[in-house]
């Protein structure tokens, strides 16, 4: 661990960056230059005193994660990252690429969840996988293809996305995605594909551009919902919301109440399949 150079590197490469680099208000007049140290402590998940003795030359030496996590934080490149890894006394990760398949761990849930809608998206709302009882409650959404690959693009595009919730929870459900679309896009940088369906929305989509300018941050998921399905009309679920480590991706199970009217609901829909209701069909297949 080179004590020295990680403290100068973490400064320089705080110093360069700006609030809203990383997805933050510019807030009060600043004395210096760049995020505070309390800032990217915040953004990297770990506690302002660790960081600043790591800038004063004065930390223990960081473990992988850590260093993982203060690179996403400093919006670092490939090859900035790497030299924080080495510097920080670790070999570099092997590089990898965005995740295009659900996390080994999430799908070995997923497998085993037959009698309950389960899907794994990434944190842009691509579906990843889904078990058939949420292909029956949502539709085959791994069929869309380009920027309709997103749930969050589809919401702000697509009438028959918002199609499947009550009209009195849109705005909530807006909110939402784009809270969530924000935390992504705080992680991955402005160069990302998280960027590119930014930019995108903010060209198509004024609400979008509303919401966007409020800097909500966060990964919410309703601990209930109420969806509308075109065969047996509102279900009343509960959500429960597995990640994996870098919350990169999301496991997210609906169930319903033992004995009641969703519950029947539900195994109601595990008779009927997939036959009869599939909106990525009405959308073209996109």
């Amino acid at each position: 661990m080179n004590r020295d150079a990680l403290a100068d590197f973490l400064r320089r490469r705080r110093e360069g960056l700006r609030p809203a680099d990383v997805g933050l208000p510019p807030g009060a007049r600043r004395r210096t230059p760049g995020l505070r140290r309390e800032e990217v402590a915040h953004l990297a998940v770990m506690s302002t005193d660790y960081y600043t003795r790591l800038e004063q030359r004065r930390g223990p030496q960081p473990s992988p994660r850590l260093v993982g996590a203060i690179g996403r934080a400093l919006r670092l490149s490939n090859d900035e990252r790497d030299h924080l890894y080495r510097l920080a006394g670790h070999h570099a990760p092997a590089a990898v690429p965005t995740a295009t398949r659900a996390a080994p761990g999430l799908l070995r849930v997923l497998e085993r969840l037959d009698d309950t809608p389960a899907v794994v998206f990434s944190d842009l709302g691509v579906t990843l996988a889904q078990n058939p009882m949420a292909v029956a409650l949502l539709g085959d959404t791994s069929r869309c293809s380009g920027l309709a690959r997103s749930a969050i693009h589809r919401w702000f595009t697509d009438p028959a996305e918002r199609a499947r919730y009550p009209e009195a929870d849109w705005v909530r459900q807006s909110r939402a995605q784009v809270a969530n679309l924000r935390a992504a896009h705080g992680v991955q940088g402005p160069r990302s594909r998280a960027g590119a369906l930014v930019r995108a929305l903010l060209q198509e989509s004024e609400e979008f551009a509303e919401l966007w300018e409020r800097h909500e941050v966060a990964r919410r998921f309703a601990d209930r919902k109420t969806l509308l399905h075109p065969e047996v009309g509102a279900i009343e679920l509960d959500c429960q919301a597995l990640f994996t480590e870098d919350r990169s991706q999301t496991l997210l199970v609906f169930t319903a109440e033992p004995r009641t009217a969703a519950h029947e609901t539900l195994r109601l829909l595990s008779v009927l399949g997939t036959a009869r209701f599939d909106p990525a069909e009405d959308r073209g297949g996109r």
